[in-house]
């Protein structure tokens, strides 16, 4: 029920079907999950009482959780898979979320028909036996769900290599283990792991935190998104819910606001893979991209003025940086004083720049072909047409553009000053 709320928190359309009893407290919980609009799609059992929890609270910290159940594991799930074939044609993702409390019978039967629909199916997992979700795209397990089917890991890196072991002998796509923290680890079958830190400011309550996980990552798939790019926004969504108390979701304002703080707290050094994917983000937010680069060995007044001019002709601004090889072959060997992580650390901390990338070639034309910025500017006296990347640019739509450079202000000049001082 509460994967169910988030996703809806999220604006996905959740169908839920599980067991019940038939009872009033059946009632009542269909009569919530409508009223947040979950598509219920839930199987009475007489005779078998609907699950109720009793959470114990003061001064806003959970004392003591009661449970009242009986396990469902001696019903027929016939109604069950009738249920989940009935919803699967209309689903893009499918979320198992186990509980070991016997709804879930026959979870290979559940992957299998997923699978042969070509939906990903996205688990939840209980116990230590993984083998019941053979084939399943992803299971998300905490580190100590983790750690009883694989054994106790010394460091992070037996974690991904025992993680990568079981994700290709249970022919999953990836393990993501949730790791309290220190985040999430996203463990390929075959192909490099993804660690995520922890973005949570305060640990408030993790009540729930598991199930935000699974639902933002499978509303994030059923959207589009990679599983990379689920997997930040998931980890990104936990930090959040577990600054709330009880079960929670995370709306897409939360999430937006998570994204916006993440930009805009030094994490501006991207790769070209990640400077493409927030380009074509900010276009659908139909946001002006302005483009530049340069060595920018000894940030100056010069530059920062430059900056601030082009970061006021647009929405974005990329500062493409020369690599320290591609610095040596244009300025000597002699060049850079500064390295590259270092030039792209200043450059990343300057208000106007949104983010920094980094080119190994003596021009950074093919990058800028691949971005295809609405506006390239550069600094001098070139013209437009000679600049690389000018063809680029303008066969997209976009502009080149020149923009002055402030008068004496020069890194070859500081340095030629410093050595004569």
């Amino acid at each position: 029920g509460n994967v169910a709320l988030n996703v809806a928190a999220l604006g996905g359309r959740a169908v839920l079907v599980g067991m019940t009893g038939d009872d009033e407290a059946a009632d009542r919980l269909e009569s919530l999950l409508t009223a947040m609009d979950v598509d219920c799609r839930l199987v009475r059992q007489a005779g078998v009482p609907t699950i109720a929890k009793l959470r114990i609270i003061s001064r806003h910290q959970q004392l003591i959780r009661v449970d009242f159940e009986d396990s469902f594991a001696s019903c027929d799930d016939a109604a069950v898979l009738a249920a989940f074939d009935g919803a699967l044609d209309a689903a893009d993702v499918i979320v198992l979320s186990d509980y070991g409390k016997g709804t879930l019978q026959s979870t290979a039967k559940l992957i299998a028909a997923a699978r042969a629909a070509q939906r990903p199916v996205m688990v939840d997992p209980k116990g230590s036996d993984f083998t019941r979700y053979r084939g399943a795209t992803v299971i998300t397990p905490n580190l100590a769900e983790f750690e009883a089917v694989v054994g106790t890991c010394a460091d992070e890196a037996e974690i991904v290599s025992r993680g990568q072991r079981l994700a290709r002998e249970l022919d999953l796509s990836a393990l993501l283990v949730t790791r309290g923290e220190h985040g999430m680890s996203l463990l390929p079958g075959d192909g490099d792991p993804l660690h995520l830190p922890t973005h949570a400011r305060e640990v408030f309550d993790v009540t729930g935190a598991g199930d935000t996980v699974i639902s933002v990552l499978a509303a994030a798939v059923a959207s589009g998104q990679s599983l990379e790019q689920a997997t930040a926004l998931a980890n990104l969504a936990a930090g959040i819910v577990v600054g709330k108390l009880g079960t929670a979701s995370a709306t897409v304002a939360e999430l937006k606001r998570a994204v916006h703080e993440l930009e805009e707290s030094g994490q501006g050094i991207l790769t070209e893979e990640q400077l493409l994917e927030r380009v074509q983000i900010a276009r659908e937010h139909g946001e002006r991209v302005v483009m530049t680069n340069g060595c920018f060995d000894i940030l100056h007044a010069g530059h920062v003025a430059y900056l601030n001019q082009a970061r006021r002709l647009g929405d974005r601004l990329i500062v493409a940086v020369n690599d320290d090889d591609s610095v040596r072959r244009l300025k000597g060997s002699s060049r850079p004083v500064n390295s590259l992580a270092e030039r792209m650390e200043v450059l990343a901390a300057l208000g106007s720049v949104d983010w920094v990338v980094a080119f190994g070639e003596d021009t950074p034309e093919r990058l800028i072909c691949a971005v295809r910025p609405d506006l390239l500017v550069k600094g001098g006296d070139y013209r437009p047409q000679d600049i690389a990347g000018y063809q680029c640019v303008k066969d997209g739509g976009g502009e080149v553009v020149v923009l002055g450079y402030r008068d004496g202000c020069s890194s070859t000049r500081i340095i030629d000053t410093m050595r004569s001082s």
